[in-house]
Formats: C-alpha cells, structure tokens, sequence
C-alpha cells in the first residue's frame, strides 16, 4: 500500500513537473509574443519569405519593449499560412492558441481575409503589411494595414497605359485569388472610363504553369498593354511563355511584381520595359530612414546565405519587406504607447498611430486602412528595376 501511494505520489510530482515545463514553453512572464502570419510554402511562399525577414531583420535592431514600468523581450511566433485560405484559418487559431498579443501579415489578400474573422473575436490587433483588397479590413475593426489598396493601384497603372498612349489591354487574372482578380476588376474598369479597350479578359487556376491557351486568345486580340497581377511564382512563366509565343506588347503587374525573382525566372531580356506599382523603391534617397534601412538590411541579409537565398538570390530590397519593418516598429510602438497588452487597449493605440519609417508616414483611416496617397511605378531597364515616377491620390481622377 505505502509502495502504491508513493508511486502515486511519484507520478503527480512528475505530471506537476511536466505542467510547469509546459507552461514556461508556452511563454514566459517576460516575454510578448507578435504572430507573424506569412506564407511560407506555397504559391505566395517566396513573398511570404521576404516579407518575414523584414520582421526578423527588425525584431534583431529592436528585441525588447517597454510596457508601464517593465521591459519585454518581443518573442516572433511564426506560422506558415501556407498560401490556403483553409490552412490560414487554421494558423491563426495556433496564434490565438498561443497567446500572442498582436499579429503581423499576411502576404495574400485571401489568407488575410479568410483569417481576419479569427483574430477579431479573440481581440488580438492584427496589422497586414501587403494584403490590398478592400475586403480585409472591411467591417473588422481588429484588423489594420499599412499599404495602399487595389482601387488606388489599379487606377494608377490603368492611367499610366492611357497615359503613354496604349488604348488597347489584355488582363489575365488568378480565378479564386481575391489579390489578383480584384485588382484585375479595379484596372479594368479604370481603364476602360478613360476610353481604353480591354480586348481580351482571361482567368487561370492556381498553380497552373502552362499559359499557351490563355496567351494565345491573347495575342488574337492585339492588345497594346497586358495587365497580369498574379504571383511572383507565375508572373515569370506567363511573361516568358508570352515572349516565346512572339507577343510584344508591354506587360504590367501590381506590388507584387516589384521583385528581382521575377526578372531572374523569365530573363532579363523578355522582362525589358514591363512596369509594375510599387510600395517602396530602394532607390529613393529623399527619405533617410529609407536609405538607412537598405543600408542596413542589405548588411545584415549577406552575413548569412540563408537569407539571401530566400531573398531570392540577392540582396534587392523589396517593397513588402521594407513594409514588414514598418509593421514591426508600428506594433511596438503602440504597445508601449498603451502601457497594455490588452487587445482593446492595443487595438484603440493602433488606431491613432503617427509613425514615420522607411516606407514613409503610417496612419490609419476609420476602416483601418493606412493613409497611402501616393505610389511608386517602375519599369525594367537593362535588367534591373529603374524608377519611372511616383503617382499622387490626385494624379488618378
């Protein structure tokens, strides 16, 4: 008897044992958890990837915050979104899950809006770098961004082909991909009230690889200009396949597009003189904290292959890391302005954010959104991206 109760006793001490393991490894009282909730495979992984590292490369220059009187280390809780608006509902319930207090991304408009709904009703502020549907803040008063959206993008690449004298378009969009043909609706439309033509209208499935079909119908119709926003995956294959069919006309694509993986893919040569809407150029010196973040960024990517390698390759600075850095500065900023980790408390700082980084002015509008009123275009020249212009609010009506 004594035997039994005392291995009875044995086994609760070591379950009690276990417990307290468990709890430290869910988070420590020092700690404060941000989910950075990014496609890491998939059809977005590589833009995923690189808009991770810049919540990583930011996290390094800033690991701690300080909330009331005490001072925390920031812990990144990572989760693969996988590209899937199924599985992306699923890794927000393990942020959830896990406790954190605020949670950054996603790259792909419908993970965020498949995702949002979770966040929002366990009050954690979640503030998407890159996600430009209207829909992912739209009746979500948890759920902020930092970049500009589809109706503002696709207007401004629409004025731009009016604008240099292409009256005819193609668009090719991603079927299902609230991203891509969101923005394909929102140019086309544009487009066609300023008198243009969209000759030829098509959709593709996700991970589709073989376009020949598609371009095809698109070369009958003789447009001028194709508009393809789609993914860095598949921008490549369209534009070469395109190219190798004998189809000259220029292409152009949304933010996503502003990436070297793309020129690398499909060749320097087939990508000459495509242009693509941008959040950020690594090349614009008016804005110090701009040049020192490439500065630094690019430093800290080539210590490590590692990081070059899911960079793409090389150490370009893209538009949706440099926002991913803003994001992460724009969380711990409102962290320590409410001296809380509270949701509501958090969710309330976040909305009269005021903060200048290296995309520029963040602040956030009734719905969420951030208060962009401008956008870069850029084109490919010699293989590499070369700033065209920056596009006003104003300079699209």
């Amino acid at each position: 008897m004594k035997k039994a109760v005392a291995l009875l006793l044995c086994g609760a001490m070591a379950v009690g044992l276990l417990s307290a393991c468990g709890s430290s490894s869910s988070g420590s009282s020092d700690t404060i958890k941000i989910g950075v909730f990014e496609p890491q495979t998939g059809e977005n992984g590589g833009g995923g990837i690189q808009e991770l590292q810049g919540a990583r490369y930011a996290n390094e220059l800033r690991p701690t915050v300080k909330v009331g009187d005490k001072e925390y280390k920031i812990v990144l809780d990572e989760v693969d979104n996988k590209s899937d608006k199924t599985e992306a509902v699923t890794a927000a319930q393990k942020l959830v899950a896990d406790g954190v207090k605020a949670v950054i991304g996603t790259y792909g408009s419908g993970c965020a809006i498949a995702a949002a709904p979770t966040f929002e009703d366990a009050k954690i502020p979640a503030v998407g770098v890159s996600c430009t549907n209207p829909q992912v803040t739209q009746g979500n008063t948890y759920y902020f961004r930092v970049c500009f959206l589809d109706p503002f993008q696709g207007t401004v690449m629409a004025n731009y082909a009016w604008n240099e004298g292409y009256k005819s378009a193609a668009v090719i969009s991603q079927l299902g991909d609230d991203y891509s043909s969101g923005l394909a609706s929102y140019f086309s439309d544009a487009f066609t009230k300023l008198g243009g033509t969209v000759v030829d209208n098509e959709q593709f499935q996700t991970n589709q690889s073989d376009f020949k079909a598609i371009l095809t119908n698109v070369k009958n119709g003789n447009p001028d200009f194709i508009f393809a926003p789609s993914s860095i995956t598949t921008a490549p294959l369209i534009i070469k396949q395109a190219r190798e069919l004998g189809i000259k006309a220029v292409f152009g694509g949304g933010d996503t597009w502003y990436n070297t993986t793309i020129i690398d893919n499909a060749s320097a040569a087939y990508c000459e003189g495509m242009v693509c809407s941008t959040f950020f150029d690594e090349a614009d010196t008016s804005n110090d904290k701009t040049v020192e973040f490439v500065k630094g960024y690019k430093e800290w990517l080539n210590k490590d292959q590692t990081r070059v390698k899911n960079n793409g390759g090389n150490d370009a600075v893209v538009g949706n890391t440099a926002l991913c850095y803003d994001t992460y500065n724009v969380i711990c900023d409102a962290l320590e302005s409410a001296g809380s980790t509270d949701g509501a408390t958090l969710r309330e700082t976040l909305a009269k954010t005021n903060y200048t980084g290296c995309t520029g002015s963040i602040s956030f509008d009734d719905n969420g959104d951030a208060n962009r009123d401008s956008a870069y275009i850029d084109t490919v020249k010699d293989g590499a991206f070369s700033f065209l212009k920056i596009v006003k609010v104003g300079d699209t009506k």
